[in-house]
């Protein structure tokens, strides 16, 4: 069975999107430390083989002198490695200590929202994976000294173990050095909203770009509904979808847009088409995620969101920081610049064969301009620094989008020249705070 529009003969290569597996692990922090600490324990079994073996060599030889040597070395090397598995616990409990403070004060100056920021770091992963490396494997080096001094008699001479713990001594002094320069930057307001913005732009470049199909859908034969907890719909398996409509012969259709709230009963996805049965529902469900909150992965509007609340909160009266909001307008008008031009909507996953196998549910061009816009414009009114940028921001989108795409930037615009008009009674104040300004107040 073909459904959906004929393929074209040249079929632009999109990129390939991470697995949700990948995205979910990146959105945990205890994956890379819990591995890092296997990954260590296989590196001191090589590294223990290998002393084995140049010890081995050694007596074999008769070289009793090179073998005093070594012993004298890791004798030397065994009072640092002491010191650094003594000291190394204290050093992990400063630095999560300032972690939980950067954080609690970013939650607090910007969003909850920018928590997952930090979770989401590669630095901070491979900060506390290397520190608890470093101690994991400083205490496995100590259980490798021997005590005996007579070189035909010893067994062990860790001394590649010990100079392996030393490497990772300094790779921790470097990595902590990035660390408290990259939590320095979670504390102020332009990285945060940069990195949201990278964020958005990353995950939308995951995204297929395919122009409108508007062709209809076979008849729908069924749906699938959630079964589990209440959660929000993070993303979906999109390969595992599509395989599975093709082994059918069915069209999939996702009813709830990614970031929707779904609860037990909810129906989350639609079958279409003539085939002679629908897919396993265990299979189905196991490629539809449903979390506790939204992830970049597959949501368009979710950077948007974030970089709406951080501006809500800065011109709230009781923060009262209008260049805090002019930093989140510069992102958002940069973000919807991007995506002027794309595509939108609803996304037609296709099958090797150029089958529409998978509809999946997007926001419109309006969606995304209301997200950004519309609660910042609500409270533009009575602060001209976030009235003047937002003009400005309407005024470069207006240039940039195709003619069908005005309208809602249009519509916006004109709220807001209307609210601050009826505000303002003065004509110079009227005019001072819809003047177009890049900088809100230059």
């Amino acid at each position: 069975m073909s459904t959906g529009s004929p393929p074209t003969p040249r079929r632009t290569r999109q990129p390939r999107p991470l697995s949700p597996l990948r995205e979910h692990l990146r959105d945990t922090f205890w994956f890379a430390p819990t591995a890092a600490l296997f990954l260590v324990g296989f590196v001191w079994s090589g590294a223990q083989a290998l002393d084995e073996a140049i010890l081995t060599e050694l007596q074999q030889a008769g070289q009793d002198e090179a073998v005093r040597t070594l012993v004298s070395w890791a004798q030397d090397a065994r009072a640092i490695v002491t010191t650094i598995s003594s000291a190394m616990m204290t050093f992990i409990g400063v630095v999560f200590s300032i972690s939980l403070v950067a954080v609690q004060m970013a939650a607090g100056n910007f969003s909850p929202r920018v928590v997952r920021l930090f979770t989401r770091s590669r630095i901070s992963k491979a900060t506390f994976a290397v520190f608890l490396s470093t101690f994991a494997l400083s205490l496995l080096v100590l259980t490798s000294y021997d005590s005996e001094t007579d070189p035909a008699r010893v067994t062990s001479v860790p001394l590649v173990q010990s100079l392996l713990t030393l490497l990772l001594v300094g790779l921790s002094l470097l990595l902590f050095i990035a660390y408290v320069t990259q939590t320095l930057q979670l504390m102020r307001v332009g990285p945060v909203v940069d990195r949201v913005l990278r964020e958005s732009l990353t995950g939308l470049t995951r995204m297929p770009v395919q122009p409108p199909d508007r062709s209809d859908l076979p008849p729908e034969r069924g749906r699938l509904e959630h079964r589990g907890p209440a959660g929000t719909l993070r993303d979906v398996h999109v390969a595992r979808l599509v395989r599975a409509a093709r082994r059918k012969d069915v069209v999939l259709r996702l009813i709830p847009r990614i970031g929707d709230y779904v609860v037990s009963g909810t129906p989350v996805l639609a079958v279409h088409g003539h085939g002679a049965e629908a897919p396993s529902t265990a299979v189905l469900r196991s490629a539809v995620s449903v979390g506790v909150e939204r992830t970049f992965h597959m949501d368009l509007g979710f950077g948007l969101r974030q970089l709406a609340d951080i501006g809500l909160r800065a011109v709230s009266p009781g923060v009262n920081d209008p260049t805090t909001a002019v930093q989140c307008i510069d992102r958002i008008v940069a973000y919807l610049a991007v995506v002027a031009h794309r595509p939108l909507g609803a996304v037609h996953h296709r099958d090797r064969g150029g089958a529409v196998r998978l509809v999946q549910e997007g926001p419109e061009w309006e969606d995304l301009v209301d997200l950004g816009f519309a609660e910042l414009r609500g409270r533009a009114v009575d602060d001209p620094q976030v009235s003047r940028r937002l003009m400005a921001g309407f005024e470069d989108l207006l240039r940039i989008v195709p003619a069908e795409r005005r309208g809602p930037l249009e519509r916006h615009r004109g709220l807001l020249v209307r609210a601050v008009t009826g505000e303002q009674p003065v004509t110079a104040d009227r005019v001072f705070a819809l003047e177009p300004d890049r900088q809100g107040i230059g």
